[in-house]
C-alpha cells in the first residue's frame, strides 16, 4: 500500500511537494489520540536574588505549557498579560505549525480557535477571588476578541483602553496610519484598579464637584428617573449663601408651580437650553454636607442669577475625616478651604492613554536593542507599558504571580522585575514562548540543509535568541557579549540598565517523555521541576528520591511510606514547608498521613505512577 507524505520545504513561494512511500516503511510514534506526558528540562539560571522565587521561562507550545501549568497553578494566578498574535494576515505567526494566510476565508474563525482554547485554560489558572486578565489587540480582532472575552469570562468585569503606541503612525496603503492599540481588562472577584498618582506641591486647593448632573442618563424625565434629586435650592441674592434647600417635588409636578422666596434667587439643576437634570445629592444630603461648610456657591460673572452650587465628593469628606485634605478656612459663605496634605493627587485613570512613556518604538524596539545590540525582534512592547498596566492590579500585592505564554521578548518577565525594585516586592513571572524561527530564516536554514532541532536551527529561534538572553541580559546588566547595558530607565524609576537586578530566573524546555519511562519515579528529574513550581518556585528542587523522601525549603516529597516519620520530623524542624508531595495510591494511606502533616502544610497526592498527575490529553476538550 502507499502512502502520499506531504511535505513544506518552508519557502513561501515553493508551495507544497509530495512524494510517496510504502506503509510498510512509516513507523508509528503515537497514535493521533494519545495523550502526550510533559517533562521539564532546565537550560540555565541566573541568580542575584538571593531566597527570592525564581522567575521562570519555559520553551514550548503554548497550549501544552497551559495544560502543563494547570498542575502547578491552576486558581493561584494573580495576572495574565498577553499579547496574542494580532491576525493581520502578515507570515508572522502560525496556527498548527501552518501559516494562516491574508486571504483564507476562514482566517478569522480560525484565529478565534487558536485564542479560545488557550483563554479556557486561562481562565483556570487565574485566582477566581482576585486576579485580572489582560490582552492587547489592534483593530483587526479587536471586535470578535471582546466579544470571545464576553463569552469566556461572563463573571469578569471587562474594560477596553485605547493607547497611542506609535506617535508618528504606522502607514497602511488607502487606511488610516494607525498609531494605537486597545488593551482589555477582564478582572475578577475582588480586584481593584489603582488609582494614577501625581506628585503636587502640599497646599494644593482640592478641586470641588459641581452639584448639577451633566449627563443623559442623569435627565429628570431620563430612562432611569430620581425624582428625589430635583428640587429647589433658594441663594440670598445678597450674601450669595445658600438660604434654604426645597424638597424634592415628583417628576409629574412642573417646577414653576413652585413658588420662589423673597429675597432669593431659585436654582433649579438646568442646562444652558433649559433641559431639566438632577443635583448629584438628595436634598437631606446636601444640607448636611451644607452644615459642615462642603457647599459652595459661586456667583456668575453675567446677571444677578447666575449662581453655580458645588461641593465636596463622599471621597474628598472622607480625606478630610483621615487627615490626608486639611480644612485651612471658611470663605464668606461659609464653606471650607481645603488643601491637600500629603502632596499627593490621585485620578483614575481614563480610558484614553497617550503618555511619552508608552511609545513602542522608543522603550520597546530602541530599548531591546540596548539591552541585546544586533538582535532584532518585530514589534516587542513598550518596557513601561507592560510596567504601568500590570501595576494598576498588582502595584499593591509584592507576591504576586504573573503570567504571560505570548512572551515573545520577555517583556512582561523584565516589567515584573521592575515593579519588585520599585518595592522591594517578591513578584515571579511565568513566561512561555517558543523557539519559532521567522519565515525568511527558515527559507535561508532549509538551503543550509538545516531542519528543526538541529542545534544551528535552534540558535536563530525566538526563545533562545531574544527572550533567553534579554531576561538574562536585563538581570546580569551585561548584554550577551559581556558589555554593560548602555543607558538608563527612564519614568517611574531611573537607574543606569547595568545595575541589572537582584532577581533570580531559570530557563526550561517542556518535552515530551514516553509513558514507559516515566513509570513510578524512573524519570523523577523530569517532572521534578513541577512540584517546585507549584511550591512556589523558590529555595532549593528536590531532584532524586534515592533515599525515599527529601524535603527542601518549600515543599517535601514522601515516596517510601516507610519513611514516614522521618518525613514528618524534617517537616516539622523546616517551618518555611508549604506542600508535602505524597506518592501512594491507597487513599487511607494518603488520608492518615495527612492527618499528622504540620499546621500549613499542604498535602498533595501522587500517584505511583506518576502518569496520572501529569498526562496531559492530546485530543483535550475545549469545554
Amino acid at each position: 500500500m502507499i502512502a502520499p507524505i506531504s511535505e513544506n520545504s518552508g519557502d513561501p513561494e515553493a508551495g507544497d511537494t509530495s512524494r510517496s512511500t510504502d506503509v510498510d516503511d512509516l513507523v508509528v510514534v503515537a497514535e493521533f489520540r494519545d495523550p502526550i506526558y510533559p517533562g521539564l528540562v532546565s537550560t540555565g539560571k541566573v541568580e542575584r536574588g538571593g531566597d527570592k522565587p525564581f522567575h521562570t521561562v519555559i520553551n514550548a507550545e503554548n497550549f501544552h505549557a497551559l495544560q502543563t501549568l494547570l498542575f502547578t497553578h491552576r486558581g493561584k494566578v494573580d495576572a495574565i498579560y498577553i499579547d496574542p498574535p494580532y491576525n493581520t494576515g502578515a507570515r508572522d505567526w502560525k496556527y498548527n505549525n501552518d501559516y494562516v494566510e491574508g486571504d483564507d476565508l476562514y482566517r478569522h474563525s480560525k484565529w478565534l480557535a487558536f485564542m479560545e482554547r488557550r483563554l479556557l485554560m486561562a481562565k483556570e489558572l487565574l485566582n477566581p477571588d482576585n486576579s485580572v486578565l489582560i490582552v492587547t489587540i489592534d483593530e483587526k480582532e479587536y471586535l470578535r476578541l471582546g466579544l470571545l472575552l464576553e463569552q469566556t469570562f461572563p463573571e469578569g468585569k471587562m474594560q477596553m483602553v485605547s493607547s497611542l503606541i506609535n506617535p508618528t503612525g504606522a502607514i497602511r496603503t488607502n487606511e488610516f496610519t494607525r498609531t494605537n492599540e486597545f488593551i482589555y481588562f477582564v478582572s475578577f472577584g475582588a480586584a481593584e484598579l489603582a488609582a494614577d498618582t501625581t506628585d503636587i506641591g502640599e497646599g494644593e486647593e482640592v478641586r470641588w464637584n459641581q452639584l448639577r448632573r451633566f449627563e443623559l442618563s442623569s435627565a429628570r424625565r431620563g430612562p432611569q428617573p430620581r425624582p428625589d434629586q430635583f428640587y429647589p435650592i433658594y441663594v440670598d441674592v445678597q450674601t450669595g449663601r445658600i438660604a434654604e434647600i426645597g424638597d424634592s417635588i415628583p417628576v409629574h409636578v412642573e417646577r414653576d408651580s413652585v413658588p420662589d422666596r423673597p429675597g432669593c434667587v431659585t436654582l433649579w439643576p438646568l442646562k444652558p437650553d433649559g433641559t431639566e437634570m438632577i443635583w448629584g445629592l438628595t436634598p437631606t444630603s446636601l444640607r448636611l454636607r451644607l452644615a459642615q461648610g462642603f457647599v459652595r456657591v459661586t456667583r456668575g460673572k453675567g446677571a444677578d442669577d447666575q449662581f453655580s452650587v458645588s461641593y465636596l465628593t463622599s471621597g474628598k469628606v472622607g480625606s478630610v475625616a483621615d487627615g490626608s485634605i486639611r480644612i485651612v478656612g471658611r470663605r464668606p459663605d461659609g464653606s471650607a478651604i481645603v488643601e491637600r496634605v500629603d502632596g499627593v493627587k490621585k485620578v483614575m485613570p481614563t480610558t484614553q492613554w497617550v503618555r511619552e512613556s508608552h511609545s513602542a518604538q522608543a522603550y520597546g524596539t530602541k530599548l531591546l536593542s540596548q539591552v541585546i545590540p544586533n538582535r532584532r525582534f518585530p514589534f516587542p512592547k513598550s518596557l513601561y507599558a507592560v510596567e504601568d498596566v500590570l501595576r494598576y492590579f498588582v502595584g499593591s500585592r509584592p507576591s504576586a504571580t504573573v503570567v504571560d505564554f505570548f512572551s515573545g521578548s520577555g517583556t512582561t518577565a523584565h516589567a515584573v522585575m521592575r515593579l519588585n525594585k520599585q518595592d522591594g516586592g517578591r513578584r515571579r513571572s511565568i513566561s512561555v514562548t517558543n523557539n519559532e524561527v521567522s519565515a525568511d530564516e527558515q527559507a535561508k536554514l532549509r538551503k543550509q540543509n538545516l531542519r528543526p532541532g538541529d542545534p544551528d536551527w535552534e540558535q536563530w529561534g525566538i526563545c533562545d535568541y531574544i527572550t533567553k538572553p534579554r531576561i538574562r541580559a536585563a538581570i546580569t546588566g551585561q548584554t550577551p557579549d559581556g558589555k554593560p547595558i548602555k543607558g538608563d530607565y527612564k519614568f517611574t524609576d531611573v537607574f543606569p540598565m547595568a545595575d541589572g537586578f537582584d532577581e533570580n530566573v531559570e530557563f526550561f524546555t517542556l518535552t515530551y517523555e514516553a509513558p514507559m519511562r516515566v513509570q513510578s519515579n524512573r524519570e523523577f528529574a523530569r517532572i521534578a521541576p513541577f512540584l517546585w513550581l507549584r511550591a512556589g518556585s523558590q529555595g532549593r528542587r528536590i531532584e532524586s528520591l534515592e533515599t525515599g523522601w527529601d524535603v527542601a525549603d518549600a515543599y517535601g516529597v514522601l515516596a517510601d511510606l516507610d519513611q514516614t516519620d522521618a518525613f514528618l520530623t524534617a517537616l516539622a524542624n523546616t517551618p518555611s514547608v508549604a506542600i508535602a508531595y505524597i506518592v501512594t495510591d491507597e487513599d487511607r494511606l494518603f488520608e492518615a498521613i495527612s492527618r499528622e502533616l504540620p499546621s500549613g502544610v499542604e498535602p498533595v497526592r501522587l500517584y505511583q505512577s506518576y502518569l496520572s498527575n501529569f498526562e496531559i490529553d492530546a485530543m483535550r476538550s475545549v469545554r
